[in-house]
């Protein structure tokens, strides 16, 4: 038999750590290949990693709510061969391998060193949890059943533990019973709601005098801090500008609702306006390729890309989410409609795969009826360009009557508004790369014969 390390795999572009969300296996389990070991919580979104070893876990390396490096070691896995370790990934300088497990340590956790200087891992037993106080009979669900490990992010336990709310008494409405933040604000108020009383018994109620001087402090954590260091990074890094421009939408909703009408006697899904909007983007990639490019920091180098891999924003309750749809050049309307609607429901349920946060080439971004008029979305780095698409609305415009005459009527349009990385995309290309946009959506018959 032989030791196998598993660390800590790149999560995406730009990550360079993540946030054990939750172990879903300890020592002494028997797994199986591509069995869930972990959820982590990076920039992108909360991932479920897989074992690429069938095997026993003999130890997880860090307690739910550490930090692990990328190329870190997370689980020590006996696995069937001889001779020490295997299949080892590559370990940076900086990142040093954990020394084979000492019997007498089998069985237990490591902590996560947070020491400055280079990452280690502190080969020494953490303090087996002590068992929870459960809630007593009537608490929390009202039939006395004890209730075992409660799923929660670190967000929320930290929340629960700043109101002084006991989880186990709280009901989960997320995937698997997990309890959301709502979950206990809502238990909040509700125990905060007074109890029915006889009117003999009710008293006016005093306003309290509200102390000078409250403010609350809300520290950058989990995803919240990983988004914060996301934006700073593209933005000290790609200087910014932004071209903004309207498109007459009045064909393009007038040909969705047809299609739509036709989905749903099939008992199909409808479509949204987003695979529109991605096909076009496609054509316009025909005649400005470098749009759809990443950068090279460490070369210096524009690398264009030839499969297109949408990204689309995601608002989850942890922060917003970028899943990536691939090849979208080779889909059909339907078909990335599909894939859009799989991937955003993943997002909100914290179920997406490493490689569905991977591999973006460009990101739309998308508030739907809330979009507003126009704003400047910051691009997704290493990306070069991001399109925020903004809210559809009536308004009067001057049209060509029969005869030739001016009139006025009610149209239909929408606000289109691009950011660009200036180091590699001046401003007319820009420009014209986003009317391309506008002319497809204006003849959106031809997206539909490109499908």
């Amino acid at each position: 038999m032989a030791q196998f390390e598993f660390k800590l795999p790149d999560i995406g572009e730009g990550v360079v750590e993540g946030e054990i969300v939750k172990w879903l296996v300890k020592p002494g389990d028997e797994i199986a290949e591509d069995q869930p070991l972990v959820e982590v919580m990076t920039d992108k979104a909360t991932v479920t990693i897989p074992s690429p070893r069938k095997g026993k876990v003999l130890q997880t390396l860090g307690n739910e709510g550490d930090t692990a490096k990328v190329h870190q070691t997370l689980v020590v896995i006996e696995v069937d061969g001889a001779g020490g370790e295997v299949g080892q990934p590559h370990v940076p300088p900086t990142a040093q391998s954990a020394p084979p497990l000492p019997p007498q340590h089998a069985g237990n956790p490591a902590p996560l060193s947070t020491a400055p200087g280079p990452a280690r891992l502190e080969q020494v037993p953490s303090p087996r949890p002590q068992p929870r106080a459960e809630p007593s009979a009537g608490a929390g669900s009202g039939n006395g059943e004890q209730r075992g490990k409660v799923l929660a992010t670190p967000v929320t336990r930290k929340m629960a533990r700043e109101m002084g709310v006991d989880l186990g008494s709280v009901h989960g409405s997320g995937p698997l019973g997990r309890v959301m933040k709502s979950d206990v604000l809502a238990y909040v108020e509700q125990q905060a709601t007074p109890q029915p009383e006889s009117r003999d018994q009710r008293e006016p109620a005093r306003p309290q005098p509200r102390p000078p001087g409250g403010e609350e402090r809300i520290p950058l954590r989990g995803l919240r801090k990983r988004i914060a260091e996301s934006m700073v990074r593209s933005k000290t890094t790609a200087p910014h500008f932004t071209f903004v421009e309207e498109t007459d939408t009045k064909a393009l909703t007038a040909l969705r609702a047809r299609m739509n009408e036709r989905l749903a006697a099939r008992g199909e899904p409808k479509l949204s306006y987003l695979p529109f909007i991605a096909k076009a983007l496609v054509a316009a990639f025909r005649k400005y390729p470098h749009l759809n490019a990443v950068m090279d920091e460490a070369r210096q180098e524009l690398v264009v890309k030839h499969d297109v891999n949408l990204g689309f924003g995601a608002a989850t309750e942890q922060g917003l989410t970028v899943f990536v749809v691939k090849n979208v050049e080779s889909l059909d309307l339907r078909e990335i409609g599909s894939e859009i609607e799989r991937l955003a429901k993943a997002a909100r349920e914290q179920r997406l795969a490493i490689h569905e946060l991977q591999g973006g080439t460009f990101t739309v971004t998308s508030l739907g009826k809330d979009g507003g008029l126009l704003a400047t979305p910051i691009i997704h780095h290493p990306e070069v360009a991001i399109l925020g698409v903004h809210r559809i609305k009536q308004t009067p415009v001057v049209a060509a009557g029969p005869n030739g005459e001016q009139r006025i009527e009610i149209g239909e349009r929408m606000n289109l508004s691009c950011s660009f990385d200036h180091r590699v995309i001046d401003g007319h290309v820009g420009a014209a790369f986003l009317y391309e946009v506008i002319r497809e959506l204006e003849a959106p018959e031809l997206l539909v014969m490109g499908a």
